[in-house]
C-alpha cells in the first residue's frame, strides 16, 4: 500500500476514535490537513534556499497537505517554516533554510554561560539555521525538520526558551533519529492509543 494511502487512513481512523479532540493540539487542527501544495510552489521555495526538501516531507506537501493535523498544535504550512518563533511570526525575524544546520547532537550552553550578558547569543538564529519550523509545541518551543546541514532529513527540538538547547526529537524514538514521515506516523500512532483509551 502507498505509504501516503496508509497515513491519510490512520489520520480518517484517529479523527472518528477522537470525536472529542481530547488529543493535545486536535481542538486547534480538528484532523484537517490544509490544501496540498502544487509543484511549482514547492520548486520556488527550493529554488529561493537552494534546497531540496527531504522526499518524504516533499510529497507530503504535495499529496496530503500543506500543514493542519498533524503533532502537538499541528503542522505548519511551508510557508511558515523560517520563522524563528512560531507563535510571534515575524516577518523581520526569520532563520535560513539555506545555511547548513551546524548541529550533530544535542546542543546548548555550559551552565556557566547562562548569564544574562549571553541571553542574545544563546538566541541567535544562527544556531537554529537549516531548519524549517514545521510544529508548534507550545510555549515558545517548535518541531522542526533539517533541510540543510549532517542531520538532513531528521527531526529536532528547539528547546531553548526551557534552556534545553537543540536537539533530536526524543517523544517517538528515545535516543533515535526520526525522518519526517516516521515522526508523523508515530504520532498517529500513539494518538490513536490515547484516543482508544478515552472510553
Amino acid at each position: 500500500m502507498n505509504q501516503f494511502i496508509r497515513v491519510k487512513n490512520k489520520l480518517k481512523r484517529l479523527k472518528r476514535a477522537d470525536k472529542t479532540y481530547s488529543v493535545f493540539g486536535a481542538e486547534k487542527h480538528k484532523y484537517k490537513l490544509n490544501a496540498p501544495l502544487k509543484e511549482k510552489a514547492i520548486d520556488r521555495f527550493e529554488k529561493e534556499f537552494n534546497i531540496r526538501l527531504p522526499e518524504d516531507y516533499r510529497l507530503f506537501l504535495k499529496e496530503l497537505g500543506n500543514g493542519g493535523a498533524g503533532p502537538y498544535y499541528g503542522l505548519e504550512p511551508l510557508e511558515n517554516g523560517r520563522y524563528a518563533d512560531l507563535h510571534y511570526k515575524d516577518a523581520d525575524d526569520l532563520i535560513n533554510p539555506g545555511l547548513s544546520f551546524p548541529h550533530t547532537d544535542h546542543w546548548n550552553f555550559q551552565e556557566a554561560e547562562f548569564i544574562p550578558e549571553n541571553e542574545e547569543k544563546y538566541f541567535d538564529n544562527k544556531w537554529a539555521n537549516g531548519l524549517l519550523r514545521i510544529a508548534d509545541y507550545g510555549c515558545g518551543m517548535s518541531l522542526n525538520l533539517v533541510v540543510n546541514g549532517l542531520a538532513y532529513g531528521n527531526i529536532w527540538v528547539d528547546s531553548r526558551v526551557n534552556d534545553a538547547g537543540i536537539f533530536p526529537d526524543p517523544f517517538f524514538k528515545p535516543n533515535g533519529r526520526l525522518s519526517f514521515l516516521e515522526w508523523y506516523e508515530a504520532w498517529l500512532d500513539q494518538s490513536m492509543d490515547e484516543a482508544s483509551n478515552q472510553y
